[in-house]
């Protein structure tokens, strides 16, 4: 049997969610107005490209 979920953890969990959801939105943008789009596209690239053998 699954153990029943109070609406105080119920809220707990969808706080932390909310509050991880804005913190990567955050750091989107901030990333956005350093510039720093192209790096992390090159960098997401290479590391494609070595894990699947390709490079």
């Amino acid at each position: 049997m699954k153990p029943q979920k109070t609406k105080s953890a119920a809220l707990r969990i969808w706080l932390l969610r909310v509050i991880i959801l804005a913190l990567a939105i955050v750091g989107i943008i901030v990333g956005i107005k350093r510039r720093e789009v192209r790096t992390v596209f090159s960098k997401a690239i290479r590391i494609c490209l070595e894990c699947i053998g390709l490079g």
